[in-house]
Parts: C-alpha cells; structure tokens; sequence
C-alpha cells in the first residue's frame, strides 16, 4: 500500500516509505562513509550553485506566483561526481514580510512516489489551517528522485499499467496464486528492464534524505524546515538520523514505524490489520446515514452490501471494466481519508438504487488520460523501487502465503491486494539494503509527531515507536479519529500546536491527547 497517495494505484493501497543504506552521517552520525561524504561534497555545490527559480513550465499545472527549478544530485552518493540527475523543485514566498520570514518549509506527502509540488498551492488557495505558517515561511515541494519530472523511473508500460479489469485480488485457487505470483516477477524485471539496474539499485530512502540535505543546501538555508506526512514521516525519521544537526524544525505526521524489523514487509502487514478496523468504522457512519445513502443501518448490512457488490463485480466486471481489484482500488479511499467518506458512500448509493455509471466513472481507469496514466505508473514503479530496494524482503513464496492467508482470514479488505502490490519485492533483481536505526544523534531539535488513533496506512504504534527513538520529542494524538494526514484538517487543538512550533518553535511540555476532527456530514 503507499502512504499517502490512495487513487493512483489500480491495485491497492501504498504503504508508506522504506530506509536502507549504512547509517552514516555528515552531521554527527554513527561515523563517516563515502555517501555522508558525498552528501557533503553534493550540498557545497548545490550551495555555490543556488536555484535559477523561473516560472513553471505551462504543462506543469502550476500557477504564479509559484516558481520552479532543479536541483541536480548524484545517482550514487559514494561517487558524487559521477552521473547525476536533475530534481524539480518549486516554491511561494513567505506571505508575510521580511521580518516575519524564518526560511523555507519543505514538504513531502508521501508514497514512496508522492509530488510534493503542489504544497505552494496552500498559499495560493488560502488554505486557512496553514495560513499563519505561510506568513514566516516560503512553501517548498518537489519531485523526490525517480519521481514525476526527477528523472521518471517506470516497471511497464502506463496503458498496460492501467488495464482493467485486473483479476481478483483474493485467489480461490492455487492456480490464482501461480498466475499472481507470476505478474508480480513480471514486474520486477520491467523495472530492472525499464529503468535500469543503476539508477534501480539508488531508489532508497537514504538517498532521497541526502538529496533532501542537498535541496536544503541549494535554497540557502543552513538548517532545514521540514514537514512530512505518511512515507515522508520514515524519510523524516532517516534525515534525521542521518543529518541531526541540520534540522532546524520538523514534523512529522501520520507515521510509519521505523524500526529496522518492521520496514517494510512487517509494515505491510500491520496496514492489512488497521485498514481492516477503518473500514469498519466508515461501515458504521454510512449505517448513522442510512437516511441519507439507504445501505443499511448496522454495520453488518452494509458490509452485505459490499459483500455483494464484490461477488456481482467478481461475476461480471461492472461496465466490463470494474472487477473486485477496481473496487478495492477505489472503496480503499474511504478508510485512508475522511474527506473520501461521502464521496464513496455516495458513488455506492447509487450504484445499489440502479446507477451503475457513476462507479464505473469513479472506479474504472481512463485510457484516454496518458498524462493520469503515466503518473499512475511511476508513482507505482517508485513505490515498489524504494520499499523493495530499502530493506530485505522474505524471498519464500510459503512464507508470503502462510502470513497473508491467516491475515485474510480476519481482515479481508486489503489483505491479498497488499501481498500482491508488494510481492515483486520478493524476486527484486537488485540487491536489497538493510534499513537505517533511526535514533537520535547530537544536534537533532525537538521534533513535533502528529498522529490519530484510528489511522489505516500508518497505524498508531509507529508515532510510539518514532517517540521513543527521538528524544526530546513531542507526540500530539488525534483520540478516536483515523484519517490519514491530521495536520492539514480542521482540528484547533491540533493547528494551534503546529502554528506555535513552527512560528515560535514552542511545543507543550508533556504530551498532547486532542479530541477528533468534526465526523463528515452527508
């Protein structure tokens, strides 16, 4: 499953973001490399270099007075003047005046694979909840290596990506298992084919968190803003292991547990169970809804009602298109976002009243869209290039079916359509990395964790387990809420925290538990 960017796969969910690489540091680390060395050596000439910012090229969708430019990194930190690549940044300046300005805030949304472009639109938009932090800080996103327009990796071609209907994702026989099993090694070879076993073998985490420092360096900031939710919370967790003395401030939100054992396989895993628990809880508010979406009034007949929308889809794919993979790939929005609860249930409504082109426009891909296509794709093929490359995954097919088949047991909604999303990794055609033990190291600020109970992607034990490795650290807990991402929704007890850290870098002196955001209204 990928953090963070629900939607763009036809598959399943995204998990959320993957670490390897010797911990090492060019800030007061466990002890010097050639990539911590390389870092540096990169971050002094992004520094010398600078950003020539220029208006967004026109297809980019972005609008002035947003400004683009590049940020060129090395492919491979242990040889920093071998080849390199160009990253696509963006920025709004600070809303406030010069005196007000504390420097840039970086973004990343997640994935692995997520555009951190579009952050300068809270600006533009006049987003409320960030507008006293857009008064002290100029926005910042970018494309992450391999992502959008830095340098694109793909694992198949996009209008094959997107074909539908796929096969159901839960098998009923072995011979189902052997078909996936086979589609999954299909695609990891695409992406050793189509992006090549040197940039392939540099898609981990540890280089995105050094391309991070060189991004810093190149905007002139001596110490770095930082917010990221989902996967960038584990993006976060390694830069800041890795580069502790250039923090200034971050915060993480919604966040993947970064111990060594759970990255990634176990984290996969963990996110089958509390997708399982948020489902539920849509399920019961379309029950508290009945008036509004006529699907039954416990949780029990609207799950029958999925129950048969899933075996319908399964016998004869919807519009011949939307088979039980197309299903998941859209109802998985309801349990990642509370923004997607009336959305899905609306769509469900009518398909149940006799409307059946509303789901197949929701849930069915869209040839004629090459550009969402292509973008599908790669955030897709980065997803599985950095989870796979980050860390060690079991290579025993028995292992991967005995674990995934016990858990579909009792949590059936994501189950088999994790396994397969993830299952390329186990026949990676690159050597996989060992994680880096996110700890605390000299020079690491207090950092601000944000994270609600209920959350499907990034259950709640990974803010825990983040806490407890960074000391000093501040654990805001969103109480019986689970949407995915808390600090860009309309919580008081939660933004005024987040204004007073970045604005006054003030946080609370013991813990915070906050009630939940306002339920949607149908």
């Amino acid at each position: 499953m990928a953090l963070g960017s629900a939607g763009a796969l036809v598959t399943a969910t995204l998990v959320a973001g993957a670490v390897s690489a010797p911990a090492a540091s060019a800030a007061g680390g466990p002890g010097p490399d050639r990539e911590a060395k390389g870092a540096a050596t990169a971050a002094a000439r992004a520094a010398k270099a600078g950003i020539d910012w220029q208006d967004c090229p026109a297809d980019w969708g972005l609008a002035k007075p947003i400004q683009c430019g590049w940020v060129s990194v090395p492919v491979d930190y242990a040889h920093p003047y071998g080849k390199q690549i160009k990253l696509a940044v963006d920025r709004i300046g600070n809303t406030g005046t010069k005196e007000e300005r504390q420097g840039s805030l970086v973004y990343n949304p997640g994935g692995p694979g997520g555009s951190g472009m579009r952050f300068p639109n809270r600006v533009i938009n006049k987003n409320p909840v960030w507008a006293n932090v857009a008064k002290a800080y100029d926005f910042v996103g970018f494309d992450p290596r391999g992502v959008g327009h830095s340098a694109p990796i793909s694992c198949v071609d996009p209008q094959e990506f997107v074909k539908a209907p796929k096969m159901d994702p839960v098998p009923d026989t072995e011979a189902d298992k052997t078909a996936q099993r086979k589609l999954a090694r299909a695609y990891a070879d695409g992406c050793l084919e189509r992006t090549g076993p040197a940039m392939l073998r540099q898609m981990t985490t540890p280089n995105t968190a050094r391309d991070l420092d060189v991004i810093r360096a190149a905007l002139g900031e001596k110490k770095l803003n930082y917010l990221g939710v989902s996967y960038g919370t584990y993006l976060g967790a390694v830069y800041g292991t890795l580069f502790p003395g250039h923090l200034r401030r971050m915060i993480v939100d919604s966040v993947v547990n970064p111990a060594r054992e759970n990255i990634w396989y176990q984290a996969n895993l963990g996110q089958d169970i509390a997708f399982e628990g948020r489902w539920k809880d849509w399920e019961d508010w379309v029950a508290a809804n009945d008036a509004a979406f006529h699907l039954g009034t416990t949780r029990a007949a609207v799950q029958d009602k999925w129950l048969q929308l899933r075996a319908t889809a399964k016998k004869s794919p919807i519009g011949g298109v939307v088979g039980p993979a197309e299903l998941i790939s859209f109802f998985q929005n309801a349990p990642y976002y509370d923004s997607s609860w009336v959305p899905t249930a609306t769509v469900f409504s009518k398909y149940v009243a006799g409307d059946t082109k509303a789901l197949v426009d929701a849930a069915a891909p869209n040839p004629s869209n090459t550009a969402g296509n292509i973008s599908a794709e790669n955030g897709n093929a980065v997803y599985t290039a950095v989870e796979c490359t980050d860390a060690k995954w079991p290579t025993s097919w028995h292992k991967w079916d005995r674990d995934n088949t016990r858990l579909n047991k009792d949590y059936p909604f994501m189950t088999w359509a994790n396994a397969w999303m993830n299952l390329p990794c186990a026949t990676w055609p690159v050597k996989q990395q060992n994680p880096v033990d996110v700890q605390t190291h000299k020079g690491l600020p207090q950092v601000l964790i944000v994270q609600s109970t209920r959350d499907a992607a990034t259950p709640y034990e990974g803010a825990v387990e983040l806490h407890q490795r960074f000391q000093g650290s501040r654990l805001i807990t969103e109480k019986d809420a689970g949407s995915h991402g808390v600090t860009g929704l309309v919580n008081p007890c939660i933004n005024q925290r987040v204004d007073a850290y970045l604005i006054d870098g003030k946080l609370d002196g013991a813990d915070v538990t906050c009630g939940p955001h306002a339920t949607p209204k149908p």
